[in-house]
């Protein structure tokens, strides 16, 4: 592990400047500055003194991943289509297994459903309809929406969506926890 690239990158996302976290710790700026491009390593206990100055654990620190190279933002030509033949389905982010939620744009061309199987899972699911009409149903419960509607609910009851409009319906969803 790269300790310095890591102070840094955990001081850059809590918002705290060099100076500001000198002053916190009781290290000195010019330490802080020398741990993170790796001229010096910190011994245990000024290490501990600037962890404690941003709140965060020895533990946390070596262990939580943070990579400045990590892929935040996503051109529309970069969605992975993870739908069918009739259904898009374009997932926001990568597909990666540290991925918590599932963020997708859906977009039904007239007639077209997610099969005549309930889906069914752990987990919480919630859109807005942007253009169209889609039929939800949830359990014993079916509602046509229209373009502003929404919807939020448990994905352990069995459900389904399918288009009955005469236009093709476009959607915005989140998922949690994903399941693809």
């Amino acid at each position: 592990m790269d300790v310095g690239e890591q102070l840094k990158s955990i001081r850059t996302m809590k918002g705290i400047s060099q100076r500001e976290l000198a002053k916190r710790s009781g290290v000195t700026n010019a330490m802080i500055s020398q741990i993170e491009n790796n001229q010096v390593n910190p011994s245990v206990g000024s290490l501990k003194k600037i962890l404690d100055a941003m709140s965060i654990s020895m533990g946390d620190f070596f262990t939580v991943d943070i990579k400045a190279e990590d892929k935040i933002f996503f051109n529309r030509d970069e969605l992975v289509d993870i739908g069918d033949s009739q259904i898009s389905m374009l997932l926001v982010g990568s597909k990666t297994k540290h991925r918590q939620l599932a963020l997708l744009r859906e977009t039904y061309p007239p007639g077209a459903d997610t099969g005549t199987d309930f889906m069914q899972h752990e987990g919480e699911e919630s859109g807005i309809v942007l253009r169209g009409e889609i039929e939800i149903t949830v359990g014993n419960q079916k509602q046509v929406l229209k373009a502003g509607d929404s919807y939020y609910f448990s994905t352990h009851l069995p459900h389904r969506f399918r288009n009955v409009g005469k236009i093709e319906c476009e959607l915005i969803s989140a998922a949690t926890p994903p399941t693809f």
